[in-house]
């Protein structure tokens, strides 16, 4: 028995060119070339969502680093004394703190501080 896929082919064809509006050029209009450029963007977009969180992580780090020195401790000894202190706020909380309660702060290195002797 024949096949035919003329209603899915072109219901296929549609998303993608819908995927792709506002491409420059013939990836816009052009399916062969629509196809390519949605897979590839799709591919980038796939793999950058996983690189945002690492690039989040990087930046919260940078930021505690930056508000525990004043108090002459460095990131990893930070986190090495809340750790030892069984203080257990995650980065982000930590970064947040960092940027509107530096008071806060302030007494987290306190801790920190007392923890590590």
């Amino acid at each position: 028995m024949r096949v035919k896929t003329g209603y899915t082919r072109r219901r296929r064809h549609k998303k993608v060119l819908r995927g792709t509006r506002g491409y420059y050029g013939d990836k816009s209009r052009r399916w062969r070339r629509a196809h390519e450029a949605w897979m590839r963007s799709g591919a980038f977009a796939y793999a950058h969502r996983k690189d945002k969180k690492g690039d989040f992580r990087r930046l919260w780090i940078a930021r505690i680093n930056a508000a525990t020195r004043p108090f002459g401790l460095s990131y990893s000894r930070f986190m090495c004394g809340l750790s030892r202190a069984g203080v257990n706020l995650n980065r982000k909380i930590l970064a947040d703190l960092a940027v509107r309660e530096p008071e806060a702060i302030a007494e987290l290195a306190r801790v920190a501080k007392e923890a590590l002797g």
